[in-house]
């Protein structure tokens, strides 16, 4: 009777999700082309999350926090992870701000989106903490597409 193979070690958590930045490193780089056509819709994609964001961070007080942020970890990462590069964060990063701004100001009623309470003033700074994280993570390439990135 042979012994059984021994079992691969247990990855932390978030390597297991995530990977490891030698396997994200290592993955190969999407076509210009379809990077420079994926950044208007991470743009667009960045806006109506911070949209709809707002509206249900304020419809379910303590887990709508906690669900508007995680969609929009996932918009930042996923545009980090689908372009290789920090612009492909920083793009859906910079249409949330974009929307958030336009929502934070009151219309001439007198009505507000955005109030500053707690839970408005959490997902306005945590959401720029995500974007700001996300699109400082370590990438192939450079902030612009085609830009090659320092030597590994």
């Amino acid at each position: 009777m042979s012994k059984p193979a021994p079992r691969p070690p247990r990855r932390p958590f978030p390597a297991a999700v995530l990977g490891t930045r030698e396997e994200r490193l290592a993955e190969p780089q999407p076509p210009r082309a379809a990077r420079i056509a994926a950044y208007p819709l991470l743009f667009l994609l960045g806006a109506a999350v911070s949209v709809c964001g707002s509206f249900v961070q304020a419809l379910w007080p303590p887990v709508g926090v906690l669900l508007a942020l995680g969609a929009t970890a996932g918009t930042f990462y996923g545009g980090l992870r689908i372009t290789g590069t920090r612009l492909g964060a920083g793009v859906p990063a910079a249409g949330w701000f974009l929307a958030m701004l336009l929502l934070i100001v009151p219309r001439p009623e007198g009505d507000n989106v955005l109030w500053s309470n707690a839970t408005s003033l959490a997902w306005l700074f945590a959401g720029s903490v995500l974007g700001v994280i996300c699109a400082t993570l370590p990438t192939r390439t450079s902030w612009f597409p085609g830009v090659p990135g320092p030597p590994r």
